[in-house]
């Protein structure tokens, strides 16, 4: 075997074995620390340079200025009720389904315009709270929390991380966006509602003590929501001009970190003492770890089964690729897998309906599974840390159902849209 050949192999199982450790928390080590390992491994082995390492992590500041800038809003919401205002059970007047329904129209604002670790970290606790004051089951509103997590990160590019890593420099405008995601978005949100609906059904009969107070916000409450807002705005602006969406998100938080904290009178540095660096770390690893994979040829398989998939004709190619990423998805996470799918597109010359599949299969095949994504490990998480759990086989009895249902008919929405604006109009990547 050339040496290439055998260099390939290494650097692969270094990548797969990080990953499942990472993904099975193997000895309660947290994530993080396996592909930091990993990339130290490689190091230690020279089959990466420190210097290309650096430049390979620096390759995603601008996903790291995003997911700080939202983590940072999301503190702040949090810290000032608008996590448990959007929770609020009074509305539903007594009844668990427009309850479920709520949280679910809830999550998905959340998801489109804060992202969906968002939806998953901090608006999680503040559904356990609501939930446990009402006295009711809280299982199907923490697991709308987890799957419109992914079924709505497509709507927008802010929606989702993985969009950022996907697309990288490469990031469509808005209205291309739009025109893209726009129908599969829709399709997405709608059946994963149906069918969680559907699920649940028996569980939602029960009625809720109406007697429980509405959370209300204060001043400072309400100055976070218009903070919130005017991010979405700018963030909306950002996509529509076409800029990079780290920087603005870092900068907006920035902004209104120091507008609440002076209002408040209040240190700004408990809140980002809250920030999860740790998945910063982790985040850039990853982005090393498959920088080194790419560098050494490996991902030319990669390449070679897109241009064959494409060679099926669209509609054939988009269905099988879309499918086969999604469930990739739960065998490595979507966060690596976004990565690979990033190396492999543009050489493939992977356009159009082509590189919609696969952002469809990175961002809602993760709904298989616990192990799909990190909105969903984050999820997990959250959920541990309030005395509750939910075991891989209770998702995936629930994810077996949803997730290929709403994946084939936001893939059927991607050809739906090519058929309608024509292959020009899905040309850019």
């Amino acid at each position: 075997m050339p040496l290439i050949a055998h260099l390939q192999v290494w650097l692969a199982s270094i990548l797969v074995v990080s990953i499942v450790l990472m993904l099975i928390r193997a000895w309660k080590v947290a994530e993080v620390y396996w592909i930091i390992a990993g990339v130290i491994l490689l190091l230690l082995l020279r089959l990466e340079s420190l210097s290309n390492a650096l430049g390979a992590a620096a390759k995603g500041t601008d996903v790291y200025l995003f997911l700080t800038g939202m983590m940072l809003l999301s503190e702040l919401a949090s810290k000032h009720g608008v996590f448990d205002w959007l929770a609020a059970v009074r509305h539903a007047d007594g009844s668990s389904a427009r309850l479920f329904l709520l949280v679910y129209g809830a999550g998905t604002l959340v998801t489109i315009f804060m992202s969906n670790d968002a939806t998953a970290v901090v608006m999680t606790p503040a559904i356990v709270v609501a939930v446990r004051k009402a006295r009711i089951d809280p299982l199907p509103y923490l697991f709308v929390c987890a799957f419109i997590a992914n079924a709505a990160s497509f709507v927008l590019p802010i929606s989702n991380p993985a969009n950022l890593v996907v697309f990288q420099k490469q990031m469509p405008a808005l209205v291309p966006w739009l025109v893209r995601f726009g129908i599969p978005s829709i399709f997405s949100i709608v059946v994963t509602y149906a069918v969680l609906r559907w699920y649940f059904r028996k569980r939602l009969q029960a009625r809720i003590d109406s007697a429980i107070a509405n959370h209300m916000l204060d001043h400072r409450g309400k100055m976070m929501l218009a903070g919130l807002l005017a991010t979405a705005a700018v963030l909306l602006m950002a996509s529509a001009l076409n800029w990079d969406l780290g920087l603005p998100t870092f900068l907006t938080a920035l902004v209104f970190t120091a507008i609440v904290s002076l209002s408040s009178k209040s240190s700004p540095i408990p809140l980002f003492r809250e920030i999860s660096w740790s998945t910063l770390a982790l985040v850039a690893g990853l982005f090393v770890m498959v920088d080194t994979v790419e560098r050494y040829g490996a991902m030319r398989y990669t390449q070679k089964w897109l241009e064959w998939a494409s060679n099926l004709g669209a509609t054939a190619g988009a269905l099988l690729i879309g499918c086969v990423v999604a469930v990739a998805n739960n065998l490595v996470n979507n966060l690596p897998l976004g990565l690979i799918a990033s190396s492999s597109l543009a050489p493939a010359h992977g356009r159009g309906l082509i590189a919609s599949a696969v952002l469809i299969g990175v961002d809602l095949g993760p709904n298989l599974s616990i192990t799909g994504s990190l909105a969903t490990i984050l999820w997990l998480i959250a959920l541990r840390k309030q005395k509750l759990d939910v075991s891989f086989g209770d998702f995936l009895r629930i994810g077996a159902i949803c997730m290929p249902a709403a994946l084939l008919v936001s893939l059927l929405g991607a050809i739906s849209a090519r058929a309608l604006f024509g292959p020009a109009g899905l040309s850019h990547y």
